[in-house]
């Protein structure tokens, strides 16, 4: 190429408008912000710690519309779920504690079925919507049961839904999860941001979307945000609502996480009433 040529290439990349942040450029971003917040150093004093060294968290949300809590149930190899039900018939979430420490949320009309020995035998027979927080247990694997799909948790976020007898929905945010289907022999190792789905005798696996972007955003998109998915209003000082943020954030990820580190990034204090469902920051 020649010098000519050189200089209207280079004066292309000069005047050309600058390109949305890559991918990876959103992640690092996020990473950074973590490696900062939980620094030990700037721990100590926040009034909502983050404990990273916590046992690994799974998180999933289960709806079903077919499942029977019998032994009949052809996906839980004749597993006696019913000794042990926890249902909530209110019109609010209700929070419960399996024996093996792992905390459940059950929406409205939804209710959960285990054995009475759960601490050696994690199995959990689901009928509605729950959101599980399971703790980790190497010798012991945590299994969901949905229709004719078994989930065993290899790993650590996932969801599972199962809107009809026969359609099942799996797609894994973090870790691994083996899915299997009854009478098939195959069996999927998910890797994170892909879907499995079973329905009609058939199963197949794709990708899907497991994050959400902020790119080159105002710092209120991300208030908007957490406000419409976690319930939470987020209240900032008028001088930062035009601060601007770029990073990418997990689909699951723990509200606590994203509260430290915007706190962290911004040098801001902040207070949660759990009562008015409301974060202040100042």
């Amino acid at each position: 190429m020649d010098e000519k040529k050189i200089e209207e290439e280079l004066k292309k990349v000069w005047d050309e408008i600058p390109v949305s942040h890559s991918d990876n450029e959103k992640e690092m971003s996020w990473e950074q912000f973590q490696a900062k917040a939980f620094s030990p150093k700037k721990q100590k004093n926040k009034p909502w710690r983050y404990y990273a060294a916590a046992a690994a968290v799974l998180i999933f949300a289960l709806i079903g519309t077919g499942l029977y809590f019998n032994s009949s149930n052809p996906a839980s190899n004749n597993i006696q779920f019913a000794e042990n039900i926890i249902e909530n018939p209110a019109s609010i979430i209700k929070t419960a504690v399996l024996p093996d420490s792992s905390v459940v949320e059950l929406s409205p009309n939804s209710k959960i079925a285990y054995a009475g020995n759960f601490a050696a035998n994690r199995k959990v027979e689901v009928f509605g919507e729950v959101y599980f927080k399971v703790k980790k247990d190497k010798k012991h694997p945590f299994q969901v049961f949905c229709n004719e799909t078994t989930t065993t948790v290899l790993g650590t976020s996932f969801t599972v839904k199962g809107y009809t007898q026969k359609e099942v929905t799996v797609e894994l945010y973090e870790g691994s999860v083996q899915m299997n289907v009854k009478n098939l022999n195959e069996k999927w190792i998910l890797k994170p941001g892909e879907k499995f789905t079973y329905g009609n005798n058939s199963a197949s696996v794709t990708e899907f979307n497991r994050f959400v972007d902020f790119d080159n955003e105002k710092l209120t998109a991300v208030s908007t945000y957490i406000e419409s998915n976690y319930g939470y209003k987020m209240i900032i000082p008028q001088e930062y609502h035009n601060q601007r943020i770029t990073v990418r954030i997990n689909k699951k990820e723990d509200l606590k996480t994203i509260i430290q580190l915007i706190s962290e990034m911004y040098n801001l204090n902040f207070e949660v009433n759990e009562k008015l469902k409301q974060i202040t920051f100042q």
